[in-house]
């Protein structure tokens, strides 16, 4: 029998790509069929294909920046080794000046949350006997506002940083660079998630009296603390150091105790900071920002690196940085988060997505490590099943796989690291995103968490600018 004639009178064998429906249907007849989940590179965008294709020109050059780039971000070590005024610390910190999460944002376009941290912090500061006088001040034209990222430092949520405010001060042994976050508060009615009431403001001043002091004086006794350490080893126990840090936070108590013992610091000022840090399960977020900001910040302005080194969102615009391409913001609008919230909260209550947080999965771990947290799910919504599919999702954007933060549940494979905004251009798949999520009003704080993605329009700019700039 010739091969036409057994084509004719046997049943086919087809491999289909592109849609599945057209294997079923297929299959439906009796017929053998393989399906190719194919999809045309960006969608079938034919300007985004024309510009990653005019990249191919400069393709070698490109990825070795991107593998040095990788290489810096690897080998970099963040170390604590203060707590100090904001004031005397951050770069360009004045009395006027209030720094904030996302991208630069003036106050008559902020989110409710983000006015009312800051509000708080005005209020915080002795600056406004009132929320309204708060307000107006804000308004005024008299008080200066600037994202956290232009000055070394990160924000969770609202990420306000005022300069009586303590931050941790973060140095990456292995390039020199500093970084800069702010205590902790806690969950629920906090600063951070806009809430702004007396018992929040009494909460803000033990920080900077007794906490941020007390902490100070150990961090100096102990001669600092490795944080990617502490992180690489609350990985192997179910952490992802962004929206789950109980490994985390046990691992730095544990570290900072001996130091504390060996302070004059009272007994009672011990006990409190104990009873604290242990009630407090996101007490390391801001350990594992700052450390994560230290880590991947020195490839801003590698020459030829498609890698983002930052990524924030500031409750209306979401905005990323690319290696290559500078100081440079590429925005979009903020997304809404899909998850769990508060009795009582729905969808329609929250903000936009908020925080300078996502710092962590541009440094490789939060939502890009969530396959070593299943449990994250009870807080963010979903299944343990798809914490380890976001994971696995996030290798196909990423330049490389890092060597120290591994996943158990992945037999030790290293988290995904090192977004290439080429790749996510061509695959269409954006970077997840796990969140609080606050109420859009000012002064009532947070009322869930839940899952997102980035918007493609910043990868999308970002690859043009990137573009006109090297071909």
């Amino acid at each position: 029998m010739t091969k036409i004639s057994r084509l004719l009178k046997e049943k086919p064998s087809v491999i289909s790509m592109g849609l599945k429906s057209f294997t079923d249907s297929i299959s439906s007849q009796g017929a053998r069929a393989v399906h190719i989940d194919w999809k045309p590179p960006a969608g079938g965008d034919v300007r985004a294909v024309a510009l990653l294709d005019s990249l191919r020109s400069i393709e070698e050059k490109i990825n070795k920046a991107n593998d040095k780039a990788l290489d810096m971000l690897i080998n970099a070590q963040p170390v604590l080794f203060d707590v100090r005024p904001a004031r005397e610390v951050i770069p360009g910190m004045k009395e006027n000046l209030i720094l904030h999460a996302g991208p630069p944002i003036e106050w008559a376009r902020m989110c409710g949350p983000m006015q009312g941290a800051i509000a708080g912090a005005l209020l915080y500061e002795g600056k406004a006997r009132s929320i309204d006088e708060a307000e107006k001040l804000a308004a005024s034209g008299r008080i200066e506002f600037s994202p956290c990222h232009h000055h070394g430092a990160v924000g969770p949520m609202a990420g306000i940083i005022s300069p009586s405010m303590w931050v941790f001060c973060i140095r990456n042994e292995s390039q020199g660079n500093t970084a800069f976050a702010t205590l902790n508060e806690g969950l629920g009615k906090v600063l951070r998630f806009g809430a702004n009431s007396p018992d929040v403001l009494k909460k803000l001043k033990w920080l900077e009296e007794t906490l941020a002091p007390s902490l100070s004086k150990a961090i100096r006794i102990s001669g600092g603390i490795n944080i990617k350490n502490l992180i690489a080893q609350a990985l192997l126990m179910g952490d992802e150091c962004h929206n789950r840090n109980v490994a985390a936070t046990g691992l730095f108590l544990r570290a900072i105790t001996p130091a504390l013992l060996a302070t004059d610091l009272d007994k009672q000022t011990i006990q409190q900071i104990f009873e604290f840090i242990t009630g407090n399960d996101h007490f390391f977020l801001n350990l594992s920002m700052p450390s994560s900001k230290a880590m991947i910040d020195p490839i801003k302005g590698l020459d030829c690196s498609t890698v983002m080194y930052a990524m924030a969102r500031n409750g209306v615009d979401i905005g990323i940085r690319v290696a290559g391409l500078g100081d440079r913001w590429f925005t979009a609008p903020a997304g809404e988060p899909k998850g769990f919230y508060f009795p009582g909260y729905s969808a329609a209550d929250g903000c936009l997505d908020l925080g300078d947080s996502t710092i962590t999965e541009t440094a490789a771990i939060g939502g890009f490590a969530m396959a070593s947290a299943p449990a994250i799910v009870k807080f963010v919504g979903g299944v343990p099943a798809d914490a380890i599919r976001y994971t696995k999702e996030m290798y196909e954007i990423c330049w490389g796989i890092h060597r120290d933060f591994q996943l158990p549940s992945l037999d030790f494979k290293g988290t995904p690291a090192g977004v290439d905004i080429r790749k996510v251009v061509e695959l269409g798949v954006t970077p997840i995103i796990n969140t609080g999520v606050a109420h859009k009003k000012p002064g009532i704080g947070q009322i869930g968490a839940g899952i997102l993605r980035a918007n493609m329009k910043c990868f999308r700019d970002a690859l043009e600018a990137f573009a006109e700039k090297y071909v």
